[in-house]
């Protein structure tokens, strides 16, 4: 009989505590595969990144178009913008960034705040005619999506002092031009912005090329961000 009770007394035990943690276990493994499953989420309001304390803002700039108009960073301002380095030549990276930023274009380009700065790496070939074949073959929507050409030393001070993104000529990569393929996005103000990791560092740049260990892609957080800061 003791031992009838004995078994009673822990069938209960077990009961308690199936009742008080096999829930509490069941929604950690729900949250923990939800930051898996996204390993950056949007901030509101987006972070701002300092730089030695201070929230960086895009560099002057005044260049060329594929329309041959002179564009400077003031004609951003009130727009939501994303800039990229990139050269129309290029066989590996570019083809992917530009397919994904076209289809932020294909979201945003009815929006007068919103626009687009692809700053060539190969100011030497990619001329305004050059880019505006290019802009023409990816079927731009955008009047706000400027394909922009300078000169080779301020292009390069822009792309690797302005942001950071590293560019350089390479001759022993294929098409002689190496270069990070990120989207950096900024406000309407002239600041860089960016959404925060699950540890709320700022990731700065949004990979523009799809990305086998991300489960988000860069263009897919994009176009939620972008979102949020035409609404600031």
């Amino acid at each position: 009989m003791r031992k009838n009770y004995k078994y009673l007394g822990l069938i209960v035990i077990i009961i308690v505590f199936a009742l008080l943690f096999i829930p509490k276990i069941i929604e950690r493994l729900r949250s923990d595969t939800a930051i898996q499953d996204n390993r950056s989420a949007p901030a509101k309001p987006l972070a701002y990144i300092k730089l030695n304390g201070e929230a960086k803002k895009v560099p002057d700039f005044l260049m060329y178009n594929q329309d041959s108009l002179l564009i400077s960073n003031e004609d951003f301002l009130g727009k939501v913008y994303l800039a990229e380095f990139f050269f129309s030549r290029c066989p590996t990276i570019c083809p992917i960034m530009n397919r994904n930023m076209k289809i932020l274009d294909d979201r945003f380009w009815k929006r007068q705040d919103f626009g687009i700065a692809s700053f060539t790496i190969d100011p030497a070939h990619d001329t305004p005619i050059i880019l505006k074949e290019y802009a023409q073959n990816y079927k731009v929507k955008s009047k706000n999506w400027h394909f922009l050409n300078d000169k080779k030393d301020q292009v390069y001070e822009l792309a690797n002092s302005g942001f950071s993104i590293f560019a350089s000529i390479n001759p022993s990569v294929a098409g002689g031009f190496e270069h990070q393929g990120y989207f950096a996005l900024i406000d309407k103000k002239g600041y860089i912005r960016s959404r925060v990791d699950r540890f709320d560092n700022p990731i700065v740049y949004y990979s523009g090329i799809d990305r086998d260990d991300q489960d988000i892609q860069g263009v897919d957080m994009l176009l939620e961000d972008i979102e949020l800061l035409l609404k600031e």
